[in-house]
């Protein structure tokens, strides 16, 4: 068979329709057995097969009978797929490139850190939020990704079995893509998947109020909330989700729930020369705090193209801010930055997007940053 031949077979066998059983709950298990006529208890043998032990062909699910194994495999697969592409940092970290269709990718981050492997997901292909200083927002939203796609970042990296944390603080908006992030949750978070405890899992939002209020209520993982600054129309001018959900009125609606004891609940604030990290911007994050058992992250700003209003913070304002809110009983510290030097830091993660794609996404981005009025 000459190489062109043999390429459309394999592309043609490659596009076969068949549904990827990872990133499957147990009870959506449950009802692919169920439909194919067989025992109830092969579900929880495959969710222990791709959960678990982690295969990657139903050939390695040697409990499930050979009958069972080919009626699968005529209409699913395992649904793994390894990364196209992977960067090193000088400082160790990881940065891991996943096609997700359509000439699209995202980005899964690897933060090796001692005794702890983090791996920074995405949820999204781009991002809707369209906030000023964010790379992922720039180029526009391409489509959510589905359970498959989100835990496929977990278990296809090399290091897999070592990650000892989540963050979906990768590209998108997890809480735009709600249902498939918690199915995601269920799969780490649950007896019958990873079996990890909640307190593994860290959600990162800008704040979406309706379904922030669903993840807080239906799981126990951590929340960190993006703030970035507490004066309203500062923070609109470069998060646009601040007009429809204002920082405040969420920061409220968490006050209401009990983030004293092993679940966190932390603001990120990233820091701009000149723009909020001063003693007034402090005091005015301060005051929208509903109690002191939030932590503040202040987070070195990541320069980006296309956003000359935005200098970082020096190290001496930074120091002064997190001191000040020190001060007031507020536990603030600056986050170490990591993987700067191949754009895996926050707020550089872009994926590969086609020039075109790129063109539309600057005729939509944020407006510049207005500076308070003095």
């Amino acid at each position: 068979m000459c190489p062109f031949h043999l390429f459309k077979t394999i592309m043609e066998i490659t596009n076969k329709q068949l549904k990827p059983l990872a990133g499957m709950t147990l009870d959506d298990l449950r009802g692919v057995t169920a439909s194919m006529q067989m025992p109830r208890f092969v579900a929880s043998q495959l969710a222990q097969w791709l959960y678990v032990k982690r295969v990657a062909s139903f050939d390695e699910m040697t409990n499930i009978s050979k009958q069972n194994r080919a009626a699968l495999a005529e209409r699913y697969c395992v649904g793994l797929t390894p990364p196209a592409n992977a960067q090193h940092s000088q400082d160790g970290t990881v940065k891991y490139l996943f096609p997700v269709g359509d000439n699209k990718a995202v980005e899964a981050v690897l933060i090796p850190d001692e005794d702890r492997n983090t791996l920074c997901i995405s949820s999204q292909k781009g991002c809707r939020m369209n906030c000023y200083f964010c790379m992922t927002g720039r180029q526009g939203w391409h489509g959510n990704l589905t359970a498959n796609e989100i835990i496929n970042q977990v278990l296809s990296i090399p290091e897999s079995d070592s990650i000892t944390n989540v963050v979906f603080m990768g590209m998108g908006e997890p809480l735009d893509n709600i249902e498939p992030v918690l199915k995601v949750i269920e799969i780490m978070t649950s007896d019958w998947g990873f079996a990890w405890s909640p307190k593994r899992v860290t959600v990162s939002t800008v704040g979406v109020k309706p379904a922030l209020k669903q993840l807080v209520e239906q799981t126990q993982v951590h929340i960190a909330l993006s703030v970035h600054n507490a004066i309203p129309e500062e923070r609109q001018s470069l998060m646009p989700i601040q007009k429809l959900y204002p920082v405040k009125d969420v920061l409220e609606m968490l006050g209401k729930y009990d983030f004293a004891h092993q679940r966190r609940l932390s603001v990120e604030y990233i820091m701009w020369q000149w723009f909020n990290d001063d003693v007034p911007h402090a005091e005015r994050l301060r005051e929208i705090l509903p109690n002191t058992d939030i932590r503040v992250n202040l987070i070195r700003y990541h320069m980006i193209p296309d956003a000359p209003k935005l200098r970082t913070s020096g190290d001496e304002r930074m120091a002064m801010f997190r001191d000040y809110l020190n001060g007031h009983g507020i536990t603030c510290t600056i986050r170490r930055s990591r993987g700067e030097d191949i754009a895996a830091a926050c707020g550089m993660l872009a994926g590969k997007v086609r020039k075109d794609d790129d063109e539309n996404a600057k005729a939509n981005k944020a407006t510049r940053p207005q500076a308070r009025k003095q």
